[in-house]
């Protein structure tokens, strides 16, 4: 299974490469911020409804309907981004586990900071963000983004955590839009990511057998990947709706690894995880 993801992933890779560049951004990715004019005020209000919330690989709702409002506000290349959780019917997975299992509850809200300049071809973007969670510490990380502007807009983010949960996240992904004849403006987007964590604390040590506990080397590993595709359907010069799908995996044995009935991972083990859901936006 994990040869025809990988086929999957690089068939997705050298058809992005070989693309004409048409492109569609997510409103609330720190790794693409949002594009804004030299001296006007841009920005988005939107909202995705999903059936899973997705965090770097790691399940944190199950069997629920998720909905997750979106702001971000961009002048001179700053940009802020607040971005919302709300669970419909929380229940534990392998990575999560409800104070009250059964209830509604608006269990995350983050704040993501960050600017953007280019050079050329080349956008940097320095940034900070804060994850206000109910179901975990409350946390920080800076993060610095770098992309290249060209077919299949390569991106990659070097993400560290600054508080409860020391260790360095980083992500490359690549993404593209292929204009729909059918509507004006519509697009067919399609993207791909992998990320590789590395756990720096005692956190993140991982489960040995010999110990049963979470005693073992701190864990660090190629950990998830991502493919996505979804179709941007305008309405008007400023509403738009995204249908979208996305499938999860581990990128390594120790993302999914599970030992005596115990993740590996002291977060949880990552498996294999489908996502679908649609997104509304206004842009301004």
């Amino acid at each position: 299974m994990k040869r025809v993801v990988y086929a999957l992933l690089a068939v997705l890779i050298l058809t992005t490469l070989r693309a004409v560049p048409v492109w569609a951004e997510d409103a609330a990715a720190p790794s693409e911020a949002p594009k804004s004019d030299e001296q006007a005020v841009n920005g988005s209000v939107g909202v995705n409804i999903v059936n899973k919330h997705m965090l770097r690989g790691y399940e944190l709702s199950n069997g629920s309907l998720v909905v997750e409002p979106i702001v971000t506000v961009s002048y001179v290349g700053f940009w802020v981004t607040f971005l919302g959780h709300i669970d419909s019917n929380e229940q534990p997975t392998q990575n999560f586990v409800p104070a009250v299992s059964g209830r509604s509850n608006f269990n995350e809200t983050d704040m993501i900071l960050g600017y953007s300049r280019s050079f050329g071809i080349f956008t940097i973007t320095p940034g900070y963000a804060y994850y206000a969670n109910r179901y975990a510490n409350e946390t920080q990380e800076v993060f610095l983004t770098g992309a290249l502007n060209v077919i299949s807009k390569p991106t990659l983010t070097v993400y560290r955590d600054i508080s409860h949960y020391p260790g360095t996240y980083i992500n490359l992904a690549v993404s593209h839009a292929f204009a729909l004849p059918v509507v004006k403006g519509a697009t067919f987007d399609v993207g791909a990511s992998a990320g590789y964590e590395a756990g720096s604390s005692k956190y993140w040590r991982t489960y040995q057998s010999s110990t049963g506990a979470w005693t073992g080397p701190k864990y660090s590993a190629f950990h998830d990947g991502m493919l996505n595709a979804g179709v941007t359907l305008p309405v008007g010069k400023h509403f738009a709706f995204k249908p979208m799908v996305q499938y999860w995996f581990p990128l390594s044995n120790n993302a999914g690894r599970t030992i005596d009935g115990h993740s590996y991972n002291p977060n949880g083990h990552l498996d294999q995880t489908i996502v679908y859901g649609i997104n509304a936006s206004f842009n301004f």
